[in-house]
């Protein structure tokens, strides 16, 4: 099987691996200093300031999204939120359920923010920005200069989804103000699901501080105390976190976030250079290096994804909803390589020749 979805992605070998071996106990000062390393590397490459910390919540991006509202937001705030696709309007929902007072600025799929989108928001009042960087649904990239400095004419505080964007495209934390940065384990980082990833800038500590978060689990303050001693306050996925653990270190040692950013974007490149002479249209008018977004013109995406994964024994990424026979998407984060794309292209064109694309 070879896997170009955009999460679960293709690990290495050595991750495979370690998911093999026995979990140890945790609550060690060893598993203590491989979470130390572990915020030390994801603020490094997220060029995050020395005061930002960060915590890792056994739980999916989502549950980052929602710890992120829950515990920096109250009804006295008044958000933007992006909706762009399935993921902005994740964040839409999340603000209505925890009554968070907010506007949303719709587009349509595909679509880039622009300026004049944010035009008639300025000097209005607003107090938080939310935004899903890359909006994995649609493969649209969001500008994040843009945003950032909007926000900062408006003194707003900034809550970014890098989840699918982390690693696979540059990302200041620091130079953007952003005060929230979300990841997962299952994107770039090429490991299991199961662990999402928060840097909090000193303003997102303040609100935390200041925030009454209904919800234990998920309560930053208590992650944040247990951080101190690099330990988490319930029992994490600990394995994964050895896998992240090591997967950055092999970052690291590989030339840092620039390389790996490069890295990606070659695969990127490579793709869709090779597909330019197939039916299959980019649907996304700003593009990450994570994933290509495409509509065959020919046939429904959903009978592609299937065929691929039961005649090939390959991976895409469908869409659900309204996009389902629309938009699939292939990504370019995870251990892939340009042979393994050589052989996804050589089964679009086997299917072209069936007419089934």
């Amino acid at each position: 099987m070879i896997n170009f979805t955009v999460g679960p992605v293709q690990s290495s070998q050595s991750i495979l691996e370690i998911g093999a071996e026995q979990v140890p106990y945790f609550r060690t000062e060893e598993f203590s200093n491989i979470m130390f390393e572990n915020e030390r590397m994801i603020k490094k490459f997220a060029y995050a300031s020395e005061e930002s910390r960060v915590v890792f919540i056994t739980g999916s991006g989502s549950a980052s999204m929602e710890a992120a509202i829950m515990n920096t937001l109250t009804p006295n705030d008044r958000a933007l939120v992006v909706n762009g696709g399935s993921f902005g309007q994740r964040f839409v929902e999340l603000c209505d359920l925890h009554d968070i007072p907010f506007s949303e600025i719709k587009l349509d799929v595909g679509k880039a923010l622009k300026a004049e989108h944010l035009a008639e928001y300025e000097g209005k009042g607003y107090t938080t920005f939310i935004v899903n960087k890359h909006e994995t649904s649609t493969g649209v990239h969001y500008d994040m200069d843009l945003i950032s400095d909007f926000c900062k004419r408006n003194g707003l505080f900034l809550i970014v989804d890098c989840i699918s964007t982390f690693l696979a495209d540059p990302f200041h934390m620091e130079k953007l103000e952003a005060d929230i940065m979300i990841t997962g384990s299952q994107k770039a980082l090429a490991c299991p699901p199961g662990i999402s990833i928060m840097i909090l800038s000193p303003k997102a500590q303040k609100r935390i501080e200041e925030t009454k978060c209904k919800c234990q689990y998920l309560d930053l303050k208590i992650a944040l105390k247990n951080a101190e001693r690099g330990q988490t306050p319930w029992t994490p996925a600990v394995g994964i976190l050895r896998q992240i653990h090591a997967r950055l270190l092999v970052i690291d040692a590989n030339g840092g976030v620039e390389a790996e950013i490069e890295r990606t974007k070659a695969l990127a490149t490579y793709f869709r250079e090779k597909i330019k002479n197939l039916p299959l249209e980019i649907v996304s008018e700003s593009l990450s290096n994570a994933v290509t977004p495409l509509h065959p013109t020919t046939a429904s995406a959903y009978d592609i994804f299937l065929k691929l994964k039961e005649e090939y024994g390959i991976w895409i990424c469908p869409n659900g909803g309204f996009l389902k026979d629309s938009v699939f998407r292939v990504g370019h984060i995870g251990a892939l390589t340009t042979e393994d794309y050589d052989k996804l292209i050589k089964a679009f064109r086997n299917l072209l020749q069936k007419r089934h694309i």
